[in-house]
């Protein structure tokens, strides 16, 4: 019996693999609906394979590090260096062989949704996350750099299975543990990038919150970044406990 083009479409969308027998035998379909519905599940599976491949390249790191028996690898980022507002934030993330979330990249590439969804998932398949949170009194006595080093520092300590390696995204740390420092790692590094998602999706709910605490700078939006409505805010409002006072210009609206 010839399949309905509905039933071609959802027949497709169950399936994984450009080789199956389905796939061979509707490419002999002349009808127009099919072939365009074949065109849209190649394109599908194409995406899947180059989104694979670039899996496997980001766990190059880890995998190089397993095979010479560094059983505990640690990946690290940042996130709120930046911000006029709100605190530091910095993450590690301890994964395995069996971590299969082929979604996992740089947190600013993807949506608030997928974000918060990976959240979760990471969490569940990871050996073990660390989060440390540094508030604005601490980023002011200490620096925003030195902040955000003693930060990940604290956060490598508080993991039960310490590290024998650690990946870190641009930020050398004073720790008696060797560290592979790499530019832009939560895009070369899969478990860099697995903390660079955790410790953006933590900050991000913070700031929501604060938004709630401290309306009228519009945090739920710009997470305490210097847009012009959070500077409005600030003219209007005047500085809030969350402010940086070792960031210009917020001093201006003590």
């Amino acid at each position: 019996m010839t399949l309905t083009i509905s039933e071609v479409k959802t027949q497709l969308k169950s399936l994984n693999h450009l080789d199956d027998p389905l796939v061979a035998e509707l490419r002999t379909d002349t009808r127009k609906g099919v072939q365009s519905a074949l065109v849209a599940f190649e394109k599908r599976i194409q995406k899947q394979i180059i989104a694979k491949e670039a899996f496997e390249k980001r766990f190059k790191y880890e995998k190089s590090f397993w095979s010479t028996g560094n059983q505990y690898v640690a990946g690290m980022d940042e996130v709120g260096r930046g911000p006029l507002a709100g605190p530091v934030v910095t993450a590690a993330v301890i994964l395995d062989e069996s971590f299969d979330l082929i979604g996992v990249t740089d947190s600013k590439l993807l949506t608030a949704n997928e974000r918060e969804h990976l959240y979760l998932k990471i969490i569940e398949e990871a050996i073990e996350v660390n989060i440390c949170v540094k508030d604005r009194d601490f980023i002011d006595q200490h620096n925003i750099y030195h902040a955000t080093q003693l930060a990940m520092i604290e956060t490598i300590q508080g993991l039960q299975h310490q590290p024998t390696q650690i990946i870190v995204d641009a930020v050398p740390l004073d720790l008696n543990i060797p560290q592979t420092t790499l530019i832009k790692g939560d895009q070369k590094s899969i478990s860099v990038a697995a903390a660079s998602i955790l410790a953006k999706e933590y900050r991000d709910h913070l700031m929501d919150t604060y938004d709630k605490v401290y309306p009228g700078y519009d945090f739920a939006h710009n997470k305490g970044y210097g847009t012009a409505k959070h500077l409005a805010g600030l003219k209007q409002l005047g500085i809030t406990p969350i402010h940086r006072m070792s960031f210009s210009p917020v001093p201006e609206y003590k």
